[in-house]
């Protein structure tokens, strides 16, 4: 359930297209939903511009099918299902056809399509299953993210020859393993927020994604957002949070010019 649903309700009721009981009654499960073993958060859209996502691992197939139909029941934005098993996807997908499942990742209702362009930058073919978990957040999320796959500092001149793309974007993630470079690299050359994530792809003392992390948050390229080792999906919500921050100030900018006329 989103703002505008919520503004839609109040016009519906205002006009008497909606009588008072009924919007009581849609919005009694406004600020959750409890189905004994989880309760689902109606209100996250409201609160925070996105809507609940379901993070599969440790849950059982049954349970992911039923929160996720419980979020789609409800008007609101996209409903994403992560880090899903074979199993918990087919499970979710047969109680919710609806849905589109890419590979770990299921989505329904996507967004449409919004205009600020991101660049989304794997350094290696390893670490393409974290920019893809990101890259689906994003598109869930109405953005088409440009894709530079492969452009790591080991031929530094990949990436050397994407800086029209980079200069050009709203957003820049940055995915990368091994020494985690790529990062303060994409940093040096554009003036956009980036957001980095490490991966645990690497050898020897790459420990598990650790040095890229470290290295990451250590960037001699000021400003650079880190999220966590693996965490594509985070980094898609750094970006939308970034464009939410950004239009709530447009919003507000627009108010108060609006009074001063």
């Amino acid at each position: 359930m989103d703002e505008a649903f919520v503004r839609q309700l109040m016009a519906d009721v205002r006009d008497g297209t909606v009588n008072a009981d009924d919007a009581v009654r849609q919005l009694r499960r406004l600020p959750f939903a409890d189905l004994g073993f989880a309760r689902v958060d109606h209100h996250r859209s409201l609160r925070q511009g996105m809507a609940e996502v379901v993070y599969a691992p440790g849950k059982t197939p049954e349970q992911c099918a039923a929160i996720v139909r419980e979020l789609v029941a409800r008007p609101s934005g996209p409903v994403l299902l992560t880090r899903a098993s074979a199993a918990q996807a087919s499970a979710a997908l047969t109680v919710n056809p609806e849905g589109e499942r890419y590979d770990a990742t299921v989505v329904w209702r996507p967004a449409p399509p919004r205009s600020e362009r991101v660049v989304l930058a794997a350094a290696g073919t390893a670490d393409l299953p974290v920019a893809d978990e990101c890259g689906v957040v994003l598109a869930a999320h109405g953005l088409a993210p440009r894709r530079l796959n492969d452009v790591g500092v080991a031929g530094l001149h990949r990436i050397l020859a994407e800086a029209e793309a980079l200069e050009s974007a709203d957003a820049v993630v940055v995915v990368a393993g091994m020494e985690g470079a790529l990062a303060s690299v994409v940093g040096g050359l554009t003036a956009a927020p980036i957001v980095a994530v490490p991966t645990s792809a690497g050898y020897g003392s790459s420990l598990e994604g650790v040095t890229a992390l470290l290295a990451m948050l250590s960037s001699c390229a000021a400003g650079v957002t880190v999220v966590g080792v693996d965490n594509g999906f985070g980094a898609a919500c750094a970006v939308l949070r970034l464009f939410k921050s950004r239009e709530r100030a447009a919003s507000d900018a627009g108010l108060s010019g609006a009074s001063d006329v």
